[in-house]
C-alpha cells in the first residue's frame, strides 16, 4: 500500500530528493497516456491527484510526454521531466517546445533544456537564507515567485523556496526544476540548491546556452495497469 489514493496504472515518484532520500516533489506518471485521450480528462486527473505536476506518457519509445499542474497544461517543467527520464530510462524527451536530452550520472538524473522554454518566474533575492526560511507562506503579490538567497556564494550553494501564487491548491512548490534552471542561467553558474523542506537541485550551464538540471528520484509506488 502507499500513502496516495491514485488510480490504477499511475506511478508516484519523488523528484529532487535530499541526500538522505527524504523530501523531493511528488510526481504522478501516467505510463499509458492514451487512457486519458484529451486535455480535459488529463486536467481533471491532475486536479484530482493534486500533485504539483502530473506527466502523461504518449510515446515511451520516443519520449513524448504531456505535463499538467492541477490547474493548467505546461509546455515545460523540470521535475516531471527528470522523473520521467529516470522512470522510463530515456535519453530524449519530446516536448512541443523542443527536444530535452537526459542522462544518468550515478544517483543523479539530469535533463538539458533552454531557459526560454521555462514558464516565467520572478526570481527574488533575499539578504540571507534565514530570511527565506522565515517565510510563513507566499509573500503578498501576484505571479510565480522563486525566493532565494546565498547560503555560500563562493561554493554556489543556494537556499530557495517557491510560491506559485495561483489558485490551484499548491501554496508552495517543494522542488522546482524550471525555476532552478532560470536562476542558474541568470547567474551564469552552476548551483547546488536546497529548496523547500530539504529537496536538492543541481544545475550546470553549458556553453551552448542550455542548462542542465539534475537530482535524485525515488519510486514511491508502481501500480500495474488494470489491477
Amino acid at each position: 500500500m502507499n500513502d496516495f489514493d491514485v488510480p490504477d496504472g499511475i506511478d508516484v515518484l519523488r523528484v529532487f530528493c535530499g541526500p538522505d532520500g527524504r523530501h523531493g516533489n511528488a510526481l504522478g506518471v501516467v505510463r499509458e497516456g492514451g487512457a486519458y485521450p484529451d486535455e480535459a480528462s488529463r486536467q481533471t486527473l491532475a486536479r484530482t491527484l493534486g500533485f504539483s505536476e502530473t506527466v502523461f506518457v504518449d510515446d515511451p519509445e520516443r519520449g513524448r510526454v504531456d505535463i499538467y499542474t492541477p490547474g493548467l497544461r505546461l509546455p515545460f517543467a523540470g521535475h516531471p521531466l527528470v522523473g520521467a527520464a529516470w522512470l522510463l530510462d530515456l535519453e530524449l524527451l519530446e516536448l512541443p517546445v523542443g527536444d530535452v536530452f537526459a542522462r544518468q550520472d550515478g544517483e543523479f538524473t539530469w535533463i538539458s533544456a533552454r531557459p526560454e522554454w521555462a514558464p516565467p518566474r520572478m526570481l527574488e533575492r533575499y539578504a540571507s537564507a534565514a530570511e527565506v526560511d522565515a517565510l510563513t507562506g507566499p509573500p503578498p503579490g501576484e505571479g510565480w515567485l522563486y525566493a532565494w538567497a546565498w547560503e555560500d556564494e563562493a561554493a554556489g550553494r543556494v537556499r530557495a523556496r517557491a510560491f506559485p501564487r495561483r489558485d490551484d491548491g499548491i501554496g508552495e512548490d517543494e522542488a522546482t526544476g524550471a525555476a532552478a534552471l532560470l536562476l542558474s542561467a541568470a547567474l551564469g553558474r552552476a548551483l547546488n540548491i536546497r529548496q523547500g523542506r530539504g529537496s536538492q537541485i543541481l544545475t550546470a550551464p553549458a556553453p551552448d546556452g542550455t542548462v542542465e538540471v539534475g537530482g535524485r528520484v525515488l519510486l514511491l509506488n508502481a501500480v500495474p495497469a488494470g489491477v
